[in-house]
């Protein structure tokens, strides 16, 4: 693990973009510049994070983080999913097949817990007991396990927008996906979140949640996004876990929300400051997560210079034939 002042050391130095259009088109994302073209996607990691809409920080060596772990993940994971990954040149890159992303989220919940309006407890909460067509019975406290993993797909909300809770039927019926498709993906998401919690367990942390971007390459089902990392999954640490006690400690970028809801911050207007001890905790729970999950010490690369990241991206897609 790296040290509180390597991470404050570190914290001037993150990589916030990169420009290569020789490479087609650029799409910024919350973590990761994705550039389109010569038929392949490109993922330049970056140290970008989002905890609410709207609000940019910079929190050392995060992108190295997701990209690593997610790259550990899908080898883990390759019996049970295909992904999009042709592979990891730098600490920084991911080199992905270009995919056609299906229109639906699938999130994937193992306890009943969360305060945004598609939680299963914000849902319950408000007396709804039949949320994304799963019949829950009365007494629930939240932060109980659920009997079994659900799947709670929502609708894909333009930038902006609110997802919308689905249940199976409205897919169906409304011919979102086709049938033997969405099949697949209850199957395929079910046992690849099955699997992360047994990881996570042997880890010492509990998968609350996750969510699955997944997409078609080829016309076949495939990951297509970050699996299992600190910003797509919650994690609780598990000997802070009681039934019905308090809310666990977070392993995820949660501790950054509940930081900016102390502060008052929803996400609109110019957001709070955050001190660079803050950012030093929330980088070394990042980079803890990856070293519990994957039996590893975390080795950040540098930051490559830009021609230098350049010249090995070119020769990596010459390579593979584009």
């Amino acid at each position: 693990m790296l040290t509180h002042d390597e991470l404050l050391a570190a914290i001037p130095h993150c990589l916030t973009g990169t420009d290569f259009p020789e490479l087609g088109a650029k799409y910024e994302g919350k973590v990761r510049d994705v550039y389109v073209g010569h038929g392949r996607r490109t993922l330049i990691t970056t140290d970008r994070i989002s905890a609410f809409d709207r609000v940019l920080g910079l929190i050392p060596y995060k992108g190295q983080v997701l990209n690593q772990l997610s790259a550990w993940w899908f080898e883990q994971t390759a019996h049970i999913a295909r992904n999009h990954i042709i592979t990891v040149p730098d600490p920084n890159v991911t080199i992905a097949h270009e995919a056609e992303p299906l229109p639906v989220e699938i999130v994937v919940r193992g306890y009943i817990t969360g305060v945004t309006k598609t939680s299963l407890w914000y849902l319950y909460e408000q007396g709804e007991r039949r949320p994304y067509g799963f019949v829950l019975p009365d007494g629930l406290q939240k932060n109980d396990p659920l009997p079994e993993p659900l799947i709670t797909p929502t609708t894909k909300a333009a930038k902006g927008g609110h997802d919308l809770p689905l249940t199976r039927a409205d897919i169906l019926e409304q011919k979102i996906l086709p049938r033997e498709l969405w099949m697949e993906i209850e199957e395929t998401a079910v046992t690849l979140f099955q699997f992360g919690q047994q990881v996570a367990a042997q880890a010492g942390l509990i998968l609350v949640d996750t969510k699955y971007e997944m997409g078609l390459v080829d016309g076949k089902l495939t990951l297509i996004d970050e699996i299992h990392t600190p910003d797509s999954s919650r994690y609780w640490v598990a000997d802070t876990y009681q039934p019905g006690g308090d809310e666990p400690e977070n392993f995820d970028k949660e501790f950054m929300r509940k930081w900016y809801a102390a502060q008052g911050y929803r996400g609109d207007g110019v957001p709070p400051t955050m001190s660079p001890d803050f950012i030093a905790q929330i980088a070394a729970r990042y980079i803890a997560a990856y070293e519990k999950l994957t039996g590893q010490v975390f080795q950040p690369g540098e930051q490559p210079a830009v021609e230098r990241l350049r010249r090995n991206l070119q020769d990596e897609i010459r390579r593979l034939g584009d």
